[in-house]
């Protein structure tokens, strides 16, 4: 269940020369709103310390491994490509298409990046979708633990400079110019390896670390591409924590979106221990009925999918300016489908909440106006 955001259509947005050209409506549309987002709380509904604390390890390490000095990071930038210019120019070209078909709304946020920021993030969003279709994908029944550990050893190849085809090539070139470390795509591969040993997560602990494995990771990988402001005054670390948040909470809603189709799969992303609580079991998700239990069961599983945000969105305007429309895209959708699942009268079990074409359209101005904010000198 990987991050992708989709519009049925092109909208008539376009980059010319560099700049944004919007309709004069969707600006003025996008001026009015304003998001509005409960307090943090203190602690997440349901997640303990120790719960995060192997997560917190994991953070720190990829952040000491992807902070190169400058220094190093100009010697890494002036050094010659492997790879022919035509051939990896095509494989760009064909991350882009498959971006730009498939996650229409987070590639159009990629377009105010730069060049080499663009295909970068192209290629790690093509490798992100082959990883997931290999267990969700249409030949997903063929699935087993020696086609993951195949994939493993070839994205080692990838890191090595050994790249099997045009789009592992496109990766291998993102991470010969990016300071990528290699354990978060690990990671994301172990999150697939779960998928096909668990259906069933007894806590909201266990969904936690699945949430880190399958979603988390894009937010580890990616900041290296998308930069730091360099006015940013935080730390790295709170800025990885950030968009680790972010992949967290879209994978929740991923997860609240979709939980009447998992269920038709045998499948129940939800935290055994607190249906419990609302009284609630498997047999109560199968039969696909809407009652008081489950509406106040999903308010507090909404609850706990926006503290996320809240937290995401802190340190969203810390990145380089020309990377944070696509980030803040991300945040805004999700949040409308929350919203969208609340406008069900949470009835997530027989309608899939969805957030239609003309609220994406108005959601990409708003992103941009949000997109513009300054780096604040502190987190709250």
């Amino acid at each position: 269940m990987c991050i992708t955001l989709s519009l049925s259509s092109k909208p008539c947005i376009g980059v010319c020369n560099g700049s944004l050209q919007l309709p004069k409506s969707m600006v003025t549309t996008a001026q009015t709103e304003v998001i509005t987002a409960p307090k943090r709380p203190n602690t997440f509904p349901g997640l303990t310390k120790q719960g995060i604390s192997d997560i917190d390890l994991r953070v720190q390490e990829v952040v000491r491994r992807q902070s190169w000095t400058n220094s190093l990071v100009r010697e890494v930038n002036c050094r010659k490509s492997r790879f022919e210019p035509m051939f990896i120019d095509d494989a760009y070209e064909k991350c882009r298409n498959i971006c730009a078909e498939y996650a229409k709304t987070f590639y159009l946020g990629t377009l105010l990046m730069t060049k080499e920021r663009q295909k970068a993030i192209w290629a790690i969003y093509v490798w992100c979708r082959r990883t997931d279709e290999l267990v969700d994908g249409p030949n997903a029944e063929y699935m087993s633990p020696a086609v993951l550990e195949r994939w493993e050893e070839r994205l080692q190849d990838i890191f090595e400079g050994r790249p099997y085809d045009m789009l592992d090539a496109a990766l291998s070139d993102t991470v010969f110019n990016f300071p990528l470390d290699i354990k978060p795509f690990r990671d994301m591969i172990e999150g697939m390896r779960m998928d096909t040993r668990k259906s069933r997560y007894e806590s909201f602990q266990e969904l936690y670390l699945y949430c880190y494995y399958v979603a988390g990771t894009v937010g580890l990988m990616t900041v290296p591409v998308m930069g730091i402001a360099p006015e940013s005054s935080v730390s790295a670390y709170t800025i990885y924590n950030a968009a680790l948040y972010l992949g967290i909470g879209n994978q929740l809603t991923n997860i609240l979106r979709d939980v009447g189709e998992d269920a038709l799969r045998g499948r129940v992303y939800l935290p055994q221990d607190e249906l419990a609580q609302f009284g609630l079991t498997d047999k109560d998700v199968f039969s696909r009925k809407v009652t008081d239990a489950w509406r106040d069961f999903m308010k507090e599983q909404i609850i706990r999918a926006r503290s996320f945000f809240n937290l995401a969105e802190e340190g969203a305007s810390q990145l380089d300016k020309d990377s944070r429309w696509p980030v803040w895209s991300s945040l805004i959708l999700y949040r409308k489908i929350l919203d969208a699942i609340e406008d069900n009268d949470y009835d997530n079990l027989t309608k899939r909440a969805y957030v239609g074409r003309t609220k994406k359209l108005l959601t990409l101005p708003l992103a941009y106006t949000r997109a513009l904010s300054k780096p604040s000198l502190y987190l709250r």
